[in-house]
């Protein structure tokens, strides 16, 4: 199974995120990963979506976006010409005797205690999927009480690629 990073600009009306899912529901292909938000220009909003199939699949899932009538463009994210970071929430439960050492851990990732409970506390942490696997990892033997993780997103480096859109 591969997987491939697309960055779509849409147009910024209600029902264009349903419409794009719906193409991916119809269709049976498998969405790993969705986000999305407004860009720097209110009337678009940049979607990422990291999708799995085979070649051919991850080639139509490009296509069939593509004529989208919402969608203006598209591009494929390359890991080594892009930048990729994701957001994630945990929640873990805590003693204390746990406090410090789980506060360690989340140190030497360079997490952030957002929300400091007698129970639980609530670590914030930015970067690559792989950074916040590893962190995940490292945890485990802790009990998590809850875990939020909003999927990846990015941009391409440099400014050779910048899709510009006029109306």
């Amino acid at each position: 199974m591969n997987k491939k990073v697309f960055q779509l600009l849409a147009d910024n009306t209600s029902g264009v995120l349903s419409r794009i899912s719906g193409l991916f529901s119809r269709r049976g292909y498998n969405i790993e990963s969705i986000t999305a938000g407004v860009t720097a220009d209110p009337r678009y909003s940049r979607i990422t979506i990291v999708a799995s199939g085979d070649e051919d699949v991850l080639e139509q899932i490009e296509k069939q976006v593509e004529k989208l009538v919402d969608v203006r463009s598209i591009k494929v994210l390359e890991p080594e010409a892009s930048v990729f970071y994701e957001l994630c929430l945990v929640k873990v439960e805590v003693t204390p005797e746990s406090r410090q050492s789980i506060i360690a851990v989340a140190n030497l990732f360079k997490c952030k205690a957002v929300d400091v409970q007698p129970n639980s506390m609530i670590f914030e942490i930015t970067g690559n999927t792989s950074k916040i696997e590893s962190f995940l990892t490292m945890i485990d033997g802790y009990n998590i009480l809850e875990l939020a993780r909003t999927g990846l997103t990015g941009l391409s480096r440099g400014d050779g690629d910048v899709v510009w859109l006029d109306d």
